[in-house]
């Protein structure tokens, strides 16, 4: 308690950097009970499924590929706009100002655990983060999302970027020491684990290469056509400098607390099966070989989204687990990657809009076409907590999820 209680100290008595409004006495009085009612919450969700013994690696366990006692739970952007909490935050401040102030990424890390109760605490960030260790610098623009305005088009432009081995990121990015240290202890006293994460190669080419987000990654698919032809190698190049880069930063977040890593390839759904097998997989593998082989017993995820229509290519990522997007059913996911290949996923988020009676089959039938509870398989969703999402609903299936014992129990 220790820590968090310096958290909320910090977060109450500094100045715009690190609160969301001036509170007066009043709202800092508010602000403290609204944390022991978290926290209570917290305590009950224990109760029922959640302050085992074992909770505290769960996740890990999972992502290793053992059996587990029950199934363990997190979701993707459950820290998110969803939460009054939270958007208390992002309506105030940039996105890159929560991201990399310490203090407020950490609060904004907890908030959803200190609701729900999740058998995972992610750290509040973004895969673009490091991009400017390698001299791309981007913005997160409300309305817009991510806008690089580095331009990397070309065999040159690809020179002239920052040495990817050389990159220190204590130096570039110091704010994730301090992120992941402070969550480490929250997560020990929580009796959870730590949930880092990276931008797969190719996801990161693209974002740069495009300037923004793009329905059709058209610069991007020239630049591999030109790659393929042999006219331009920029591609190939590109890929592989972010590859080394991001297996490194990788490490630098095991190092600094993450317990588990997980690879987003978010613009998977840009890619054929072909071009994935050329450009976006080689370049994951190398990433996750890097993590792989200097932290062997770091569990690393892998998640394509929109990756579904070539799963069979995903089964020799090298990583530990895969995680599938809503769009396949978690038992065709199944057959596909085999029953030694421990999976993730893959409730459809849009179900968290339905009644608690519906959360909860989806919850149960995801879990059962994984194998029964704990069986290799870590829920999540197929996709991230959309906007709007009931609140009340993602505590229906994280609570579900935990106490579900399976069909004949």
């Amino acid at each position: 308690m220790i820590f968090r209680t310096a958290l909320l100290a910090a977060l109450l008595s500094s100045s715009a950097a690190f609160a969301p409004s001036a509170p007066s006495s009043s709202s800092r009085g508010a602000a403290l009970r609204s944390t022991v009612a978290d926290e209570t919450a917290t305590s009950t969700s224990a109760a029922t499924g959640g302050g085992d013994d074992g909770d505290r690696d769960i996740l890990v366990r999972s992502a290793r590929g053992e059996v587990t006692e029950r199934t363990p739970v997190w979701l993707m952007r459950q820290a998110g706009r969803y939460m009054a909490a939270f958007r208390e935050y992002s309506d105030k401040y940039p996105f890159r100002e929560r991201s990399e102030t310490p203090a407020m990424a950490t609060e904004l890390s907890l908030q959803c655990h200190r609701a729900y109760g999740m058998d995972g605490i992610i750290m509040f960030s973004d895969i673009l983060t490091p991009l400017p260790t390698l001299g791309i610098e981007f913005d997160v623009v409300r309305g817009i999302g991510p806008v690089i305005s580095t331009e990397v088009k070309t065999e040159a432009d690809v020179a002239k970027l920052n040495d990817a081995e050389s990159v220190d990121f204590d130096e570039t990015v110091p704010f994730i020491r301090e992120i992941l240290g402070t969550l480490s202890k929250e997560a020990e006293e929580a009796n959870t684990s730590l949930i880092g994460f990276v931008g797969a190669p190719f996801t990161l080419a693209s974002y740069t290469i495009e300037g923004k987000s793009s329905k059709n990654c058209l610069d991007t698919k020239k630049m591999m056509m030109a790659d393929e032809e042999g006219s331009s190698k920029a591609m190939s190049a590109f890929l592989d400098k972010l590859a080394t880069m991001i297996g490194n930063y990788g490490c630098h977040q095991i190092e600094c607390g993450a317990q588990v890593i997980q690879v987003f390839e978010s613009w998977a759904h840009q890619l054929s099966p072909v071009q994935f097998a050329q450009f976006a997989k080689p370049a994951a593998q190398k990433a996750i070989k890097i993590m792989k082989e200097k932290h062997p017993d770091v569990p690393v995820i892998y998640f394509a989204n929109g990756g579904s229509s070539y799963l069979e290519l995903q089964r020799d990522m090298g990583c530990d687990m895969i995680a599938v997007d809503w769009s396949v059913d978690m038992a065709e996911a199944r057959k596909i990657l085999g029953p030694e290949i421990p999976i993730s996923g893959n409730v459809d988020p849009t179900i968290l809009f339905g009644s608690k009676e519906q959360i909860e089959q989806a919850v149960r039938d995801c879990i059962d076409k994984a194998g029964g509870p704990g069986n290799k398989h870590l829920l999540n969703l197929g996709h991230g907590v959309m906007q709007g999402t009931p609140e009340e609903a993602v505590g229906w299936l994280v609570d579900e999820c935990k106490r579900y014992k399976g069909k004949d129990a």
